[in-house]
């Protein structure tokens, strides 16, 4: 029997929002072998298995509930929140993909990466919100879609809509992975407004060309898990 935490990552301001995310700090007792299968039975957009920690950095593996991810940015930012809360000072997380510089500003946790990390994803940019707000997520094992338009232009502020239905999701409320790619692609400060009241901040580096990512977590549950 393994401890799972269920957080929220990716808050709007009022504390509303945030995509679920199970994160097991002792993922190492769950063998690969049945990762997908229990990403599979928990149903969240991503599970984190933490495979190790060595002083300040801690070795993850990332699951939806249809494949294994090489980097993901909710369960990269929620897993740095849960384990400074714990007391485990994280400062590198480790992914497939490479290492992911973290911190903690205030109430927010930072990630640091790179756009040619994430999965392939279909981006369209939309004439407007209401656009974004009436589109309806495709079947399981479509193609995936990430949809925006500009809620305030000139202020960075963007609408966004994701449906990873190629990942076996059919909605993700918060997508910290394609928040890096849209700060690569437009190469300034955004702040997205995602699903029904989530809230990620954006701050691009076009000189390393990395892409900082922030947000809010909190925990929801803490419960034995048996599967």
């Amino acid at each position: 029997m393994t401890q799972l935490h269920v957080l929220r990552v990716f808050l709007g301001p009022d504390g509303g929002g945030g995509n679920p995310l199970g994160v097991f700090i002792d993922g190492a007792e769950i063998s690969p072998d049945r990762r997908l299968e229990v990403a599979r039975d928990l149903g969240y957009s991503e599970t984190v298995f933490v495979d190790a920690i060595e002083g300040d950095r801690a070795r993850i593996a990332i699951f939806t509930p249809g494949t294994e991810l090489r980097f993901a940015g909710h369960p990269t930012v929620g897993t740095s929140w849960l384990l400074t809360e714990f007391g485990r000072r994280i400062w590198t997380i480790q992914v497939p993909a490479g290492d992911v510089d973290t911190w903690r500003d205030g109430e927010l946790t930072w990630i640091r990466a790179r756009a040619d990390w994430v999965h392939e994803l279909d981006v369209r940019h939309y004439p407007s919100v209401e656009r974004v707000d009436a589109l309806r997520p495709g079947a399981l094992g479509d193609p995936g879609l990430y949809a925006w338009a500009w809620e305030d232009e000139a202020a960075g502020r963007l609408r966004s809509r994701y449906f990873p239905t190629d990942l076996g999701i059919v909605e993700d409320e918060a997508t910290g992975a394609a928040a890096v790619v849209m700060g690569d692609r437009l190469g300034r400060p955004l702040t997205i407004r995602q699903g029904v009241g989530s809230e990620l901040l954006v701050r691009p580096d076009p000189e390393r060309g990395t892409v900082d990512v922030g947000g809010r977590c909190r925990i929801d549950t803490i419960r034995a898990y048996e599967g």
